[in-house]
């Protein structure tokens, strides 16, 4: 959905009436010489057997597809084949799976793959190298859309009347299949409402389809959708009850209501959720003035790509260490300036630091003076922040799919724990002979497990760093970059290089840092639905992602037991 949140269509209501031009078309023309036939059909999938050869191959790429949020992308098939024929010919399964155990009883399938499905498209494959027949090799090229599925391909011989499986593909993807796309304009019952209706692969206990609309350039509005689907059952003859069945997916449909005539409007379709996380940006002169000691350099970078990539960011959360003001209340000013462009339209969250609350004798844990006087005041003046008492500025609050926390329970499906100082792990941070606060991180890490938090996201130390799922100075999962099901343990990130001067990290290799990089840049986190979630790192001089992971999981991963993350269980007597 990335690619369609940023787009917007533009809508012009004629008064008097919506003129829609369908055009003619003369039905016995094309019902002549065969003129009409779905060229699906002349595939006897269902004759399908299994010819397997070690020898040959067909091999697609790319692996993964609209990385840049594009819904169409063409890629390439390569084959090789020993034996070859004019009439082999290459199929498109989706979804990639294409010979199930899942298909329903036949007594016309007698042999193996008993393939129940039709390919969604083919070609032969000579169709780009008439030397195919002589080399057995080939590259074709086909156009894919994001159909909310994977996609395999399939080598067959024997042409499509009498079709031997030869070799099968590799699996591709889009990155984000489930994504809502294919939007469709209709009048509605009056002169002055219009709907829109879209296909996603979300169901509504994965996300709430919406539209945001109104009048191009004014305030927009939110309206939901109703959500609609059919099923296999819901047909009523071949070949859309067998072979042609394939899962529609999610159509919705949402009202524009009450629209004034010759006027322009815009619409964009939402149901993910976008958020930025850094800490320690600070402020900077755009005229050069007030520096010392390049003490605030990717400041202005990382004010600057985040208005770059305002469109695709839904809130922000500034961590602490926000102005660096140390007591120079006019500094305020030009920061609430600086971000005025991001903060006045998305939600601009902060969080305390100690260059806003740090100060002797007021309370604060620390005895120093970091915030040059200011004792939290201007922090909790300046912005507001729902907390009980904004003095202490410990608070959650939810953000659609995503719940910001100190230790909640869990309404969301993504907990986010944030804070200013590492209360979790960091390698440039070694204080009392361990890796980041030792006394915050013993009392909270069993919160984190029980309530399974997500991503702990801290500043201070300025620059990046994640770390493995841990829990008790283990890496409790091995993955990388593809986490699915249950985690085990909470990831931690250090954020905090979001303008400041850079900090260095320790000569020690910890085992449980999976990226380090000492520069300016933020985090941005993706929520596609309830069960799948995007992290990615940017560095602010370019705003590319230079580290990314990924978390897929249903619900039964939520409720599921992790080590100290069940209550004790006492049998009744």
């Amino acid at each position: 959905m990335e690619s369609f949140s940023s787009l917007q269509i533009l809508i012009i209501l004629l008064a008097g009436c919506v003129c829609v031009d369908l055009g003619r078309v003369d039905a016995a023309a094309h019902s002549k010489n065969g003129i009409g036939v779905q060229p699906l059909s002349k595939i006897a999938i269902h004759r399908a057997v299994y010819s397997l050869h070690d020898n040959a191959s067909i091999t697609a790429y790319p692996h993964v597809l609209g990385a840049k949020g594009e819904d169409s992308q063409w890629i390439s098939v390569e084959i090789e084949c020993p034996n070859p024929a004019e009439d082999d010919w290459v199929a498109v399964f989706s979804p990639a799976k294409f010979n199930s155990s899942t298909c329903p009883s036949d007594e016309d399938r007698q042999n193996e793959p008993h393939i129940c499905s039709a390919p969604i498209k083919y070609k032969f494959a000579n169709d780009s190298d008439a030397g195919y027949t002589k080399t057995g090799k080939a590259s074709l090229k086909f156009q894919l859309i994001n159909q909310r599925a994977d996609f395999s391909f399939a080598l067959f011989s024997g042409g499509l009347s009498n079709p031997k499986l030869v070799a099968v593909s590799n699996f591709i993807k889009f990155a984000n299949p489930k994504a809502p796309l294919y939007p469709r304009l209709s009048h509605g019952k009056s002169w002055d409402e219009m709907t829109v209706t879209w296909t996603s692969g979300y169901d509504i206990t994965e996300a709430v389809p919406m539209i945001e609309w109104g009048l191009k350039g004014e305030f927009q509005t939110r309206s939901p959708a109703g959500t609609l689907t059919f099923h296999q059952n819901s047909m009523c003859d071949i070949p859309a009850r067998t072979v042609g069945w394939r899962d529609p997916g999610f159509i919705h449909t949402s009202f524009l209501r009450d629209l004034w005539p010759n006027s322009m409007y815009s619409y964009k379709l939402e149901s993910l959720q976008r958020v930025v996380i850094f800490g320690d940006m600070g402020k900077a002169e755009r005229d050069g003035s007030n520096e010392f000691n390049n003490y605030q350099p990717g400041s202005l970078n990382t004010t600057d790509q985040l208005i770059k990539d305002l469109d695709a960011i839904d809130i922000v959360f500034h961590i602490g260490d926000i102005t660096y003001a140390n007591g120079y209340i006019s500094q305020w000013d030009q920061f609430t300036s600086q971000i005025e462009p991001i903060a006045s339209t998305v939600p601009y969250m902060i969080a305390s630091g100690n260059h806003e609350r740090d100060s002797p004798g007021t309370g604060s844990f620390y005895d120093g003076n970091d915030s040059g006087g200011e004792c939290g005041v201007l922090a909790e003046t300046m912005f507001y922040v729902p907390a009980e008492n904004r003095a202490k500025f410990w608070y959650s609050t939810d953000y659609g799919m995503f719940h910001f926390c100190i230790a909640d329970s869990k309404k969301q499906p993504w907990l986010i724990f944030a804070a200013h100082r590492v209360l979790g792990y960091s390698s440039s941070y070694w204080k009392s002979g361990s890796y980041g606060e030792p006394m915050g991180r013993e009392s909270l890490q069993k919160l984190w497990q029980k309530y399974k938090v997500d991503v702990a996201f801290f500043g201070h130390i300025h620059n990046y760093e994640r770390t493995c799922p841990i829990y008790q100075n283990q890496c409790v999962n091995t993955e990388r970059s593809h986490y699915s099901g249950t985690v085990n343990g909470t990831i931690h990130v250090v954020v905090g290089g979001g303008g400041s001067h850079l900090s260095e990290f320790g000569p020690v290799q910890t085992t449980w840092s999976i990226y380090k990089d000492s520069d300016f840049g933020f985090v941005k986190l993706t929520a596609f639905n309830h069960s799948s979630l995007l992290f990615e790192y940017k560095k602010s001089s370019d705003g590319k992602v230079y580290d990314s992971f990924t978390i897929s999981r249903d619900y039964r991963d939520v409720l599921a037991c992790v080590h100290d993350g069940c209550e004790p269980i006492t049998l009744a007597p």
